[in-house]
């Protein structure tokens, strides 16, 4: 009875430092860097408190409104397309869609129809530095800007098409949006002043 005990106060004591010892391995493989990090380390003397603390803290902020805008906008798929729509009850446009994803956003106030969006409101953004919850305007019947979207991530959106259709996710990689496609802009506020939303 003696000698289980042994060994098993043996097994409980040697087993943390196996474990510790296996970390101590894994840590000197290759692991990618987070992707806010720019994997150059700190000159000597800077320390973390001489480090500003914001950064994190924008970032996470702009992430944060950008899943509440997704989130909301993801949540009407299937909701019928009504001109001049702008709940879920009554049914969307294409810019009634947008406003009311935006909604939770106190420092966004979006313009009413996709033209004036495109006009007055956000930051423009190059097709190639799309980021979730940016605006996709389209030019889809000849002259001026007349349709908007919500850009997902991986070239897809999320709109309210057309009469007859409901809110759908669409991809720029189609033919009929890539040849109609527009313009971009950001209107969620970041850590760059300039892009707070509307003085109207």
């Amino acid at each position: 009875m003696r000698s289980i005990q042994q060994t098993w106060l043996s097994i409980c004591l040697c087993l943390p430092l196996a474990v510790a010892a296996s970390h101590s391995v894994a840590s000197t493989r290759y692991q990618p860097l987070p992707a806010h990090a720019s994997g150059h380390t700190a000159a000597s003397g800077v320390t973390s408190s001489s480090v500003s603390s914001t950064t994190p803290a924008v970032h996470s902020e702009a992430a944060k409104n950008s899943s509440i805008v997704l989130g909301r906008a993801v949540n009407t798929l299937g909701v019928r397309y009504r001109w001049g729509g702008s709940s879920p009850e009554k049914g969307f446009d294409c810019s009634g869609l947008v406003r009311y994803a935006f909604d939770d956003i106190d420092s966004v106030d979006l313009s009413r129809t996709s033209n004036a969006m495109a006009r007055t409101d956000g930051k423009k953004v190059a097709r190639n530095a799309l980021k979730p919850g940016d605006l996709l305007f389209f030019n889809i019947r000849g002259g001026r800007v007349n349709h908007v979207a919500i850009y997902l991530g991986n070239d897809r959106f999320i709109h309210a098409p057309r009469r007859g259709k409901a809110v759908t996710i669409d991809t720029l990689d189609k033919p009929y949006w890539k040849t109609r496609y527009a313009l971009a802009k950001r209107v969620l506020p970041s850590n760059e002043p300039q892009l707070r939303v509307t003085a109207r």
